[in-house]
């Protein structure tokens, strides 16, 4: 399925020059450019596109404004090219699906396509899955009723809950992977995220974040920490009903008895 794709800048030879490093991408299909902000709005609203290409600094509305100005419409996925590195965290607080510097590298757009993939592939996946109920509450009560039972024992699709999250720290923005998160440490209105040997700390609350996990793989052993389970090699009892958990690292994360129970559900 092709992507169809809006590059938007407001120099003519950047577009240009987007446009042949896009050719080597079979599935991009190019529906549309602008030269503005009100151009780009009024495109995505008519073309509806899976993707675009997005300037920051123009004319007249900028990168910013452009994403704001679409939010009544299902808003497609959003890259931005610059020529400027001081405007990254507020990309990423816009949910841009990623940051790219002019000149555009090649290879780092070819890793850039692969993220938009996967994304309109979870969207896709989505919106079939909602064709289907439709379609099963229509033509067969019953079968759309067993669906909805399995998928509340099910518990949330994985698709739901975040693959990346950024953390700005120490004046750098980190994209880190969740897979790679091995534990979480509250400290107040702080997190201390914990990928093996490398500590990120991320101002939100341990309740927000929960929120953004898949709790089938993300689960709170402590009032104040949340271990990845996938990343647990050994279970450890301990006095009073409690227990550590060492994960591959070789940490060891104590589980309070308040907690054992939820963790067992998931450990073997």
């Amino acid at each position: 399925m092709s992507i169809r794709t809006i590059l938007v800048d407001d120099e003519p030879l950047a577009t240009q020059g987007l446009q042949l490093r896009l050719q080597a991408h079979d599935d991009v299909e190019i529906i549309a450019t602008a030269a503005n902000g009100r151009e780009a709005i009024r495109a995505i609203k008519t073309d509806q596109p899976d993707l675009v290409f997005l300037d920051i600094q123009m004319p007249g509305f900028d990168g910013f404004s452009v994403i704001q100005g679409v939010m009544e419409v299902e808003p497609p996925l959003f890259v931005f090219v610059t020529a400027f590195g001081d405007h990254a965290l507020r990309a990423f607080e816009a949910q841009a699906i990623d940051y790219l510097m002019k000149p555009v590298d090649e290879d780092r757009l070819a890793a850039t396509m692969d993220r938009v993939r996967q994304r309109l592939a979870e969207r896709r996946g989505v919106l079939d899955a909602e064709r289907l109920k439709e379609a099963l509450e229509e033509h067969a009560p019953e079968a759309a009723e067993e669906l909805a039972e399995g998928s509340a024992a099910e518990g949330p699709a994985s698709n739901r809950f975040e693959k990346m999250i950024n953390i700005r720290d120490q004046g750098q923005i980190f994209r880190v992977d969740v897979d790679t998160i091995e534990r979480i440490d509250a400290a107040g209105d702080y997190m201390c995220i914990q990928t093996g040997d490398n500590t990120l700390i991320l101002r939100e609350t341990m309740k927000d974040l929960e929120k953004r996990l898949d709790p089938r793989r993300f689960q709170r052993v402590h009032r104040s920490t949340i271990v990845n389970l996938d990343l647990v090699k050994q279970v450890k009892p301990h006095t009073n009903g409690e227990c550590f958990l060492v994960l591959d690292s070789g940490a060891q994360v104590k589980v309070s008895r308040s907690y054992r129970d939820v963790v067992a559900r998931f450990v073997h």
